[in-house]
């Protein structure tokens, strides 16, 4: 294929390559980095960069026409990459706000990339299972996928441009009037439940709704509904004090239930596995763009996490017993926030560093340095690792070669690992007020523009090692076993031929079955969403769901795209929602540098 647009290089060259990695390292990583780094500074969250990325990547690779998919696919890996990692600054805050010596920035930027790439490789090493055998959604990662195939081919693009324009314009609109809606709507009208709900809107929370649809948003709901409910119950067994939010509890929970069906799918995974050995079956061949040298990737993981370790003891000084406890929960919680990740479109990232802290905690340690030193690994791998999951997940629907996205992604790491410390130094520097541990302040003394929510929930979980609390991981197992029971239910069911048949025979065998799938058994994965997020986005989130299947089941409009040429996975409620996402992306881009911009011109 030669460029349609004369100044471009050739594809698959060196000149190919640097543009395409220039732009995403040195051009959209950075931009998309420091907005990172701001929001969860100023927030206690971030945007993906997956998303704008690949919005402003395919600008450029258009001039390919429809394989430039996979060039824009390799520019927001890379800046992705950078951007998520940029955000890390945070585990520096934590340092100060607790009083503990900062090292020096070449040591935190050598921890940062060797807990990076070996994320990145423990990320591909789940590939096969999490995006090719479970196939997971991953709404945003679907939404990129669409955005690409759309911007980049002509064709596509005419007959998707209305849906998907419309859905970024909605997202764009709706972001930017929510961000500001405090300014204007009554202070009486917000303190009501209703009024709270409605403010908590979120067009990507809505949009990753319509993506997965009702059978995930309904047991979504269903997961909230019952943490909300269960309040009175958790403080009167001690779990929750009084006036506390229900996922402050229920996120543990949440987290034990992913667990527990996790524990069903993988055991029926390794069971097939062996099976075909036995039966001297090969593995179906794989595509050439799929195909990745696994001992070479082991070899790849196993390095990089003597790395951690090496670095973790002999530069930082951490004991090595824990930093090999973090390594060891890394491969549990990669899987488990990924399934998290690929259905709902949440990664929680600090949850993952809360469990870890506490089952640290349950083997002997008392310090939170080393408590957030090796929590540190966590915090950094399940978010390298899970973005790693969703680009593979992209680059599947477009058959991307996942080999060469890979080489993307380690790049962008290289470059994540120094903008995190960098922006996190810049940020603290500029802004003294960053410097100031909220977790011991006033509720009136707290900065109104800097609430740095993961921050004072990292340093609050890190202070509460002196407090120890055994029904936390009473909790864990709680889920552990609500997880298991559900997913071995699900999957007896589904193994009766009598019972699929039943299914796929009438309308009532269809509504039977729509019930226990999302009511009666619903997805564990689907349910723990509503343990960690609040009420009122559990219930936009399942919303977005009911809404896509009910416009699919009245107007089933995908039969008519499927003889235009458009892929199964790009349906009208698949583009609108993937819109939303990509335009509430755009909005938070925009506020976020606008705030900044805000915020240094009052210096």
């Amino acid at each position: 294929m030669s460029p349609r647009w004369a100044w471009l290089p050739a594809p698959d060259t060196w000149k190919y390559h640097a543009l395409l990695g220039a732009l995403g390292i040195f051009v959209l990583g950075p931009l998309g980095g420091v907005t990172a780094s701001y929001m969860n500074f100023s927030l206690g969250f971030y945007i993906g960069g997956q998303v704008l990325a690949g919005i402003l990547g395919s600008t450029v690779t258009y001039g390919y026409g429809a394989d430039g998919k996979h060039g824009a696919n390799y520019i927001q890996t890379a800046a992705a990459s950078v951007a998520s990692l940029s955000a890390m600054g945070v585990l520096l805050q934590a340092l100060v706000w607790m009083g503990l010596p900062e090292p020096p920035i070449w040591q935190m930027v050598l921890y940062f990339l060797c807990i990076g790439m070996f994320a990145a490789g423990l990320g591909m090493l789940y590939t096969p299972i999490l995006v090719d055998r479970m196939q997971l959604t991953f709404p945003s990662g679907l939404a990129v996928a669409n955005i690409l195939r759309a911007l980049t081919d002509p064709v596509l693009l005419r007959q998707s441009v209305g849906k998907l324009g419309t859905g970024i314009g909605v997202g764009l609109a709706s972001g930017i009037a929510f961000a500001n809606a405090a300014r204007f709507v009554p202070a009486a009208f917000s303190a009501t439940r209703v009024g709270a709900a409605i403010l908590d809107f979120s067009a990507s929370t809505f949009g990753a709704g319509m993506i997965v649809g009702a059978r995930i948003g309904i047991p979504a709901i269903l997961g909230g509904v019952i943490g909300y409910a269960s309040i009175p119950y958790f403080v009167s067994i001690g779990w929750l004090n009084e006036g506390e939010p229900f996922r402050k509890i229920t996120f543990l929970i949440a987290l034990g239930t992913i667990m527990g069906a996790a524990i069903v799918d993988l055991a029926i995974i390794a069971w097939q596995a062996v099976g075909r050995y036995r039966a001297h079956a090969p593995a179906p061949p794989q595509e050439d763009w799929k195909r990745v040298n696994s001992q070479l990737l082991a070899a790849w993981v196993v390095a990089w996490g003597a790395g951690i370790v090496a670095t973790g003891h002999l530069v930082l000084g951490q004991p090595v017993g824990y930093l090999t406890i973090a390594i060891a929960l890394t491969f549990v919680f990669v899987m488990i926030n990924g399934i998290s990740l690929g259905l709902t479109d949440q990664n929680p990232i600090s949850s993952a560093f809360v469990v870890a802290v506490l089952v640290m905690a349950t083997a002997g340690l008392k310090d939170p340095g080393v408590g957030l030193m090796a929590g540190a690994i966590l915090l950094i791998a399940t978010n390298t690792a899970a973005d790693m999951q969703q680009d593979r997940s992209t680059g599947w629907r477009l058959g991307t070669n996942r080999v060469i996205q890979f080489r993307y992604q380690a790049a962008g790491i290289l470059m994540g690992a120094i903008m995190g410390v960098v922006f996190a130094k810049i940020f603290m520097t500029a802004y003294p007020v960053l410097l100031q541990d909220q977790t011991v302040m006033q509720a009136a003394d707290q900065p109104p523009n800097w609430s740095a929510a993961m921050t004072y929930k990292i340093v609050g979980v890190l202070r509460s090692l002196t407090d120890p609390k055994p029904f936390q991981l009473l909790a864990i197992w709680v889920g552990v076993a609500i997880g298991f029971a559900i997913e071995l239910a699900r999957k007896v069911i589904r193994a009766s031929e009598r019972y699929r048949r039943f299914a796929a025979a009438s309308r009532a065998g269809f509504a039977t079955d729509f019930m226990i799938d999302a009511v009666l058994l619903p997805s564990p994965y689907a349910l723990s969403f509503g343990g960690f997020v609040n009420l009122n986005t559990s219930l936009w989130f399942g919303a977005g769901g009911i809404v896509s299947s009910a416009f699919n089941a009245i107007f089933n409009p995908r039969r008519a795209g499927d003889a235009k040429g458009i892929p199964d996975d790009m349906s009208t409620t698949s583009l609108f929602g993937g819109g939303l996402i990509a335009g509430d992306a755009l909005a938070a881009l925009g506020i976020g540098i606008v705030g900044l911009v805000g915020t240094l011109a009052s210096r």
